[in-house]
């Protein structure tokens, strides 16, 4: 008994989380699960288990925390893209946007539920455009990522000289957001399509557009 007891108290306890993790932590839970809108930093602060003061020595402001919570807790596209556009030719370009078209499902899908809420308030909506401003960010980001990984592959010779990679991004990136959107309101909830039938579709159908 004792020795067991002893083991018991030798084990190392668990370290608990630096507060700006868990701060985030929180944030996604709330944004994920009432919206952007109504995660006020009051509510996610109390939810970190910290004060609205230690937040803000973290974080500058409720947007600041939400461009953090995409970069950290939502599957990533911005730096698969940056990768494509340094080195094009390591693969296919039909490889490279069926990679583009999965991560982007998967952000669209996990990032619409949390930024949905905005649009119910127009005026906050539009301050919260101009602190994305500020921070240089926004939805346009990920089609202007897209567009210059295209650029790239139509620079050396991958895709045709004439092709509009804009229209191209755009495409693209659009079908990853309807599907995310689209399908939530139905009865299942799900697509028709899975999400490798589907990248490799979206891929195909943009590749014949661009040569």
């Amino acid at each position: 008994m004792q020795s067991s007891q002893s083991q018991s108290q030798s084990q190392p306890q668990p370290q608990p989380q630096p507060a700006r993790v868990r701060i985030v932590d929180a944030a996604h839970q709330l944004m994920h699960t009432i919206g952007l809108a109504r995660a006020t930093t009051k509510e996610i602060a109390k939810a970190a288990g910290c004060s609205e003061a230690a937040l803000y020595k973290h974080f500058a402001s409720k947007e600041d925390l939400f461009v953090t919570v995409l970069k950290e807790r939502l599957p990533q596209l911005g730096p698969l893209v940056e990768r494509l556009t340094a080195e094009p030719g390591e693969r296919s370009v039909e490889e490279n946007l069926t990679d583009i078209a999965r991560q982007a499902a998967l952000f669209y899908a996990e990032s619409f539920p949390i930024a949905a809420s905005l649009y119910a308030d127009p005026q906050l909506k539009r301050r919260h455009d101009e602190a994305l401003r500020k921070l240089g960010s926004g939805p346009h980001a990920p089609i202007e990522g897209v567009d210059a990984y295209l650029r790239a592959e139509r620079r050396a010779g991958r895709i045709d000289a004439d092709a509009d990679t804009y229209a191209a991004a755009c495409l693209l990136l659009g079908a990853c957001a309807q599907r995310a959107f689209a399908y939530d309101m139905t009865e299942s909830g799900v697509p028709p399509q899975g999400l490798e039938e589907f990248a490799r579709g979206v891929a195909r159908t943009v590749l014949r557009g661009v040569g």
